[in-house]
């Protein structure tokens, strides 16, 4: 099979990407083919310089991603079982390394490596009917990889509540715990994930790439490297002219706010 069989890659004139993955009569879960596909599909994006925002969906109604292939797994050895977890990472780290924010759109079951991959995305919307969960305690693995990041997002202590009970959770309880940045109904979750590109696209193109970088950055730095790469990362900020063209613009409108203003208040005079 080709990789349009298990991904589709769609974008807009305003650099708006979306990345479907298509197996859906097994829940979108990831077997190699699926995870090879879906990286090769992302590092060809990620290369494209006019790129603002990805959008990373599961196609069909039930499931974001269900998981990694539990077939696959059954037949692994401790070798091949090394391979098959690094392609995980894989499929989680090419989100995170793409120089533009992703966002997840959550529909249906969101568990394992699905969970994961989510977690590895830069923002999260919700379908009122997404079940989360790491349930790979109850079939003999620990969860692994980008599990890593959920106590960033969760904290320690419903981290190991999800982890070592393998229990699910509704989307309300997944956006009280901040998993998830907002929940909405089924309906309204392409126009909830559309106002954050839209939210995007306002603002600098070099900027917004530059932000993301710095967030992954502080990530691992301690706090006085941290600042300093954003004062790194400020200064080149004028390499180019996005700032002073943006800045100036921002005052313009707000000159022409204020004599709107001003004349408007005459007028009422």
């Amino acid at each position: 099979m080709s990789h349009q069989d298990w991904i589709e890659i769609s974008r807009d004139a305003r650099g708006v990407a979306c990345v479907t993955i298509t197996n859906a009569t097994k829940l979108n879960t990831l077997n190699r083919a699926v995870m090879m596909a879906l990286i090769d599909g992302v590092e060809r994006l990620a290369e494209d310089p006019t790129l603002r925002i990805v959008i990373l969906r599961g196609a069909g109604t039930r499931a974001f991603i269900g998981g990694a292939d539990i077939t696959e797994m059954a037949a692994l050895d401790a070798d091949s079982a090394r391979a098959f977890i690094t392609l995980v990472h894989h499929s989680c780290d090419v989100f995170r390394r793409l120089p533009v924010p992703v966002i997840a759109r959550i529909q249906g079951y969101t568990l394992g490596a699905g969970l994961e991959v989510a977690a590895a995305c830069d923002m999260r919307v919700a379908a009122s009917d997404a079940i989360f969960g790491m349930p790979e305690v109850r079939i003999g693995i620990p969860s692994v990889v980008e599990a890593a990041l959920l106590p960033q997002l969760i904290g320690w202590g419903r981290t190991r509540e999800l982890l070592l009970t393998g229990e699910t959770i509704d989307a309300a309880t997944a956006e009280r715990w901040g998993l998830v940045e907002q929940v909405v109904a089924p309906d309204a979750l392409d126009a909830a994930v559309e106002r954050r590109v839209t939210a995007v696209l306002a603002c600098g193109p070099r900027a917004i790439r530059a932000q993301k970088a710095l967030i992954q950055a502080w990530e691992n730095l301690p706090m006085s490297d941290a600042i300093q790469r954003g004062i790194d990362s400020f200064a080149a900020s004028w390499d180019s002219d996005e700032p002073v063209r943006m800045m100036r613009g921002f005052l313009d409108t707000m000159r022409r706010r204020k004599l709107a203003g001003s004349h408007g208040g005459n007028h009422g005079a």
